[in-house]
């Protein structure tokens, strides 16, 4: 985290923070001291505040589970749909039979906190969740799935990915992850084939 710059480092906190516990109760002073940046540099960073930095915060995390479905194609030997999804529920798995089940998705969280409340904190997880779900659809479309599917499976593994994540950090076990690679892997599959 050190070679960020504090900006970065307040977005980068804000985001591990509200995934942690949620937007209510991550505060402005906590995110300064969790990126340890000086606490004056968040009015100069952030001068729309909490909700600024919250909204800049679920950006990133949409950018960064966008790119890492690059990286989950580059670990599969022959990429399917199926194996794409396991790739990217292995990051939960792995994460909380290492680290316990503490944190979840800051988009999840930031949606469930403000969608209602916060216009701005809406949008910008809406947005959060296309800058994922397009990554996914053209991996799906490149893997032959034709295109018109592709966009709807990529919004049904990532739906099913956030929804195993709750029941997940919920039951303190993995069952609902294992559970949703199992089970959608073979229609993920099934639609290219019906490409063919």
């Amino acid at each position: 985290m050190s070679e960020r710059g504090p900006r970065e480092r307040m977005v980068f906190s804000a985001a591990q923070l509200i995934r942690r516990d949620g937007v209510a109760a991550t505060g402005m002073r906590e995110v300064a001291a969790h990126a340890e940046a000086p606490r004056g540099s968040l009015q100069h960073y952030f001068p729309g505040g909490k909700e600024q930095l919250v909204n800049e915060a679920v950006g990133w995390a949409g950018r960064y589970a966008g790119r890492r479905v690059a990286r989950f194609l580059a670990a599969l030997d022959e990429p399917t749909p199926s194996g794409l999804f396991a790739q990217m529920v292995r990051q939960w798995t792995d994460e909380y039979e290492s680290a316990g089940f503490a944190a979840g998705c800051p988009v999840a969280a930031a949606t469930v906190d403000c969608a209602e409340s916060v216009p701005s904190t809406r949008e910008a997880a809406a947005a959060a969740f296309a800058t994922w779900t397009t990554p996914v659809a053209r991996a799906l479309a490149d893997m032959g799935v034709p295109g018109e599917r592709a966009g709807a499976l990529a919004t049904l593994m990532v739906s099913a990915l956030e929804g195993a994540v709750l029941i997940a950090r919920a039951e303190r076990d993995v069952r609902a992850l294992t559970t949703v690679t199992r089970e959608l892997g073979p229609l993920l599959d099934a639609a290219v084939r019906e490409g063919d």
